[in-house]
């Protein structure tokens, strides 16, 4: 016999079969599982901080002294939205998120809102209602720069800055006692921008082509194929119980 026939022969004759027990796969279940819960959560954790970068550059945005500032800070707060928005659109992104009280699981940010930029942008529509009110030949010029005084003290003692929520009720409410204020509020309200135009929700799809969207495959597989090794070896106990 030739040098290694022997070998030859008896890996021939052996009947090598690799038999994968199913204890085997739950153990890799279990294992897919603590992988996939690890690669969300950094995913989740990543989500946040982008997240959060925005919500930071919105307040640094209502904190801008000047309108350069205000430029350099809406800068910052489009780029933060930006790299929010690619992350969010192109992972799975599992959060749980409040509504009403009430714990809800979603996929994507959940909803935000950009205080401060809305603030700046209500803010900058008071004031060109202002100018358009308090113009020559205008009677209910007096009116709006009455509450504007009253304002501007209660903005001094409760510490608003000019461009805040407080600062921009206290007009609305000070207008509001006037008997002949209907029609200026109602011009100022529309001249505010909607609050829906700064709510933020972006929503991550369910699966993506990432690694962690490839190991939850990995992990369905081999959860399907547990489950049809179960159901064949109950069917072929029956069987042999009955048969």
């Amino acid at each position: 016999m030739k040098p290694g026939g022997k070998l030859r022969e008896f890996i021939r004759k052996r009947k090598w079969k690799i038999k994968i027990k199913n204890w085997m796969l739950i153990l890799l279940l279990v294992a897919l599982l603590a992988v996939d819960a690890t690669l969300l959560r950094y995913d989740h954790i990543h989500m946040t901080e982008l997240r959060d970068a925005v919500l930071n550059a919105d307040v640094e945005l209502g904190a801008a002294e000047n309108e350069e500032q205000a430029v350099e800070s809406e800068a910052e707060l489009a780029e933060a939205l930006t790299n929010l928005k690619e992350f969010v659109f192109s992972n799975i992104v599992i959060n749980i998120v409040d509504d009403n009280g009430e714990q809800k699981i979603t996929f994507g940010t959940g909803p935000f809102y950009l205080e401060h930029q809305y603030i700046r942008a209500a803010n900058k529509a008071l004031r060109e209602a202002e100018a358009r009110l308090t113009g020559d030949g205008n009677p209910n010029g007096n009116i709006y720069g009455q509450a504007g005084e009253v304002c501007k003290a209660a903005a001094i003692e409760n510490g608003w800055n000019w461009d805040s929520a407080g600062y921009i009720n206290c007009m609305l409410d000070e207008i509001a006692k006037y008997p002949s204020a209907g029609e200026i509020q109602d011009k100022i309200i529309a001249a505010l921008p909607s609050t829906e135009l700064y709510r933020r929700n972006y929503a991550s799809p369910v699966w993506a082509p990432t690694l962690t969207g490839f190991l939850l495959l990995i992990t369905l597989v081999v959860a399907i194929v547990i489950i049809v090794r179960i159901i064949i070896w109950i069917v072929l106990r029956l069987a042999l119980i009955f048969v």
